[in-house]
């Protein structure tokens, strides 16, 4: 597993990363192939905060922990990380095509935004590869990632750029590029 740490008014010493590397590196045996884990260490009002991501095959993992310890931190966050993991792949392997999980993503490239409006100001910009999934995948990786929709390409449809979300009144809406 590659780690990478991040420290937000904080520093992390040497000891807490590698206790960090130690516990995250057991999840690592849940996997086929190799996966990346994003640690991030921050402060907030006096507590510890451990944010761990994991990224395997095209998919995320991510929890976010809020202790006064940041051992307990970072304990919490591997036991809610491996809950969501296992929870996860029994879904896939449950209701989805075999070998969902170890699936390998081929490069997509999103082409540059136009710099040259000053009408409309971008805060952020995100390069991500957009992978073919079924509709069912989408919504679980856009839960997993607590978001409210997720861009992805349809596999049931010609991969056809699609997006699902979540609607306020309950369940999700799902929107795709006819290509026609």
């Amino acid at each position: 597993m590659k780690f990478t740490f991040t420290e937000k008014k904080m520093d992390a010493s040497e000891d807490l990363r590698a206790y960090a590397e130690k516990k995250i590196g057991k999840i690592d045996r849940l996997f086929r192939s190799e996966s990346d884990a994003y640690v991030t260490f921050s402060t907030e009002r006096g507590r510890f905060r451990a944010e761990v991501t994991i990224k395997n095959s095209g998919m995320f993992y991510r929890v976010s922990e809020l202790t006064s310890d940041k051992y307990a931190s970072i304990d919490s966050a591997v036991a809610s990380i491996e809950r969501q993991i296992r929870k996860n792949k029994t879904r896939l392997e449950k209701r989805l095509r075999d070998g969902a999980i170890e699936r390998e993503i081929k490069p997509f490239n999103v082409p540059a935004e136009d710099a040259g409006e000053e009408e409309f100001k971008v805060i952020r910009n995100k390069k991500f590869y957009i992978a073919p999934m079924s509709v069912e995948e989408a919504i679980l990786q856009m839960n997993l990632l607590e978001h409210e929709f997720f861009v992805f390409r349809n596999a049931e449809e010609r991969d056809a750029f699609s997006v699902v979300y979540r609607r306020k009144n309950g369940g999700y809406g799902l929107i795709i590029d006819s290509k026609d």
